[in-house]
């Protein structure tokens, strides 16, 4: 595996950190809206990752690294928050408005675990960049 093959890598995992981060945030964003009917209510959103997995050269079967792909934005399917407030002017009429589906500690845990994921990329970038310095000193003379 080659440098450039480990900056590909660190590189799409921060990618795919990067829009899970964005998808916590637009989900903490709408975590308080209400609308009139379960179909207008916000649902949250989640990223859908998979793993693109490269043969190293002319070895068949082995796995050289494996980057990180964005299948897509998914919205939550769960059930949206029902509740009885008959003097909302957004209220439908049997008094009822619907609030989001977004579980705000679970986007919070996982905002701080995509904040770490991202770091560890960068930790990743940082010792192959130092490695790289080391091969470079290796043929200078003191």
């Amino acid at each position: 595996m080659s440098f450039s093959d480990i900056y590909g890598i660190a590189g799409s995992a921060m990618q795919a950190q990067t829009l899970r981060l964005d998808t916590v945030a637009s989900n903490l964003a709408n975590a308080d809206s209400i609308a009139s009917s379960e179909a207008d209510a916000y649902h949250a959103l989640h990223p859908v990752f998979s793993a693109v997995y490269q043969s190293t050269l002319g070895s068949g079967d082995d796995v050289g690294g494996a980057q990180v792909a964005t299948d897509g934005v998914i919205a939550d399917s769960s059930a949206v928050q029902r509740r009885y407030e008959p003097n909302n002017p957004l209220a439908d009429s049997d008094g009822y408005i619907y609030a989001s589906n977004v579980d705000t500690v679970q986007e919070m845990a996982d905002m701080m675990s995509a904040s770490r994921s991202y770091e560890s990329s960068i930790e990743v970038l940082k010792r192959v960049n130092s490695m790289q310095d080391g091969l470079l000193s290796l043929g200078q003379t003191s």
